[in-house]
């Protein structure tokens, strides 16, 4: 993670800000008051997907299965359902 205060952020927000989506490297910008994290728009949706599927019951588990289950019983993308 990057660490900058408000003053050295507001001198380079235009090359702070293209690192940050370049890099997916998230930015932490300290103030008097307390401190910001900026995320690229990419990381920021990968965080509320993951969110959203951790609130779902049992999705956990199920994901757990599918990473340990053995290639033989999955089945072809072309049988998939979509």
């Amino acid at each position: 993670m990057y660490n900058t205060n408000v003053t050295n952020f507001r001198k380079d927000i235009y090359n702070i800000l293209e690192q940050t989506i370049k890099f997916n490297e998230p930015v932490s910008v300290n103030t008097k008051t307390g401190n910001a994290i900026i995320l690229s728009e990419e990381d920021y949706n990968g965080l509320m997907e993951t969110l959203y599927l951790s609130s779902i019951q049992g999705m956990k588990e199920s994901i757990i299965e599918g990473l340990n289950a053995s290639l033989s019983e999955c089945i072809s993308e072309s049988q998939v359902e979509w």
